[in-house]
């Protein structure tokens, strides 16, 4: 695998709170030079992003419900529609764990549904955070098998947000996607990917895609 193929596995991320519009500006013209597949961004800086994205091979992804998931379907399915209006194309969605672990399913499903549902008529990619450092393992098969039921384009392992977070993404989660997914299903693993071999060996266990914030030392670390 070369650079240019290992960028187009990776979501360049920065969810940092309180950064510039000049910053992201600079952050997402550096994403279109490296190819990488998408910048991964908060939702209040996707028109910015759309902009200088346009017509490039990295889109604009955002998160929805970011970081918790606890908001209620409507304020999901919404916080969504309005994105997309924005300009995002690819949707990031975080699962509301703590109806999941309640065996609340049909808020889980009522929410992923509205929001792939938003996507699909948009033609937009939907991803599903279901948040695997807070799960079990049985658990983490139940929410892949929701969201195949609700017809998400991509499982997302984790926010990755490591101060709420027993754990980062572990191989073993990934592992366990795969198998229970379907073959067309994506794959995103993110939370605590840095560098190369750690990529290089989530895509081997089964990712399609990376989410991470050192996109540029991942490529760059990888031996021509």
């Amino acid at each position: 695998m070369n650079r240019t193929e290992l960028a187009r596995y990776i979501d360049q991320t920065n969810l940092k709170p309180g950064m510039t519009e000049d910053y992201i500006s600079n952050f997402c013209k550096e994403a279109k030079a490296n190819s990488f597949a998408s910048v991964c961004i908060l939702p209040n800086m996707v028109s910015c992003a759309a902009e200088i994205l346009k017509g490039s091979n990295t889109k604009v992804c955002t998160v929805i419900s970011f970081p918790l998931g606890m908001d209620v379907p409507n304020v999901k399915i919404k916080e969504a529609e309005e994105a997309i209006k924005m300009g995002a194309e690819e949707i990031d969605l975080v699962m509301n764990v703590c109806a999941f672990k309640s065996e609340m399913y049909e808020i889980v499903e009522e929410e992923i549904s509205g929001v792939v549902g938003k996507c699909h008529e948009q033609d937009i990619i939907s991803k599903l955070i279901i948040e695997t450092p807070l799960l079990t393992e049985q658990q983490i098969i139940k929410a892949c098998e929701i969201s195949e039921k609700c017809y998400v384009d991509f499982v997302k392992t984790s926010t990755g947000f490591s101060a709420m977070l027993p754990r980062s993404t572990s191989i073993e989660d990934v592992k366990l996607i795969k198998k229970v997914i379907k073959p067309t299903t994506g794959l995103k693993a993110a939370g605590g990917i840095k560098t190369t071999q750690e990529a290089l060996t989530m895509i081997e266990a089964g990712a399609t895609r990376i989410g991470t914030s050192s996109g540029i030392e991942i490529i760059n670390g990888l031996k021509d």
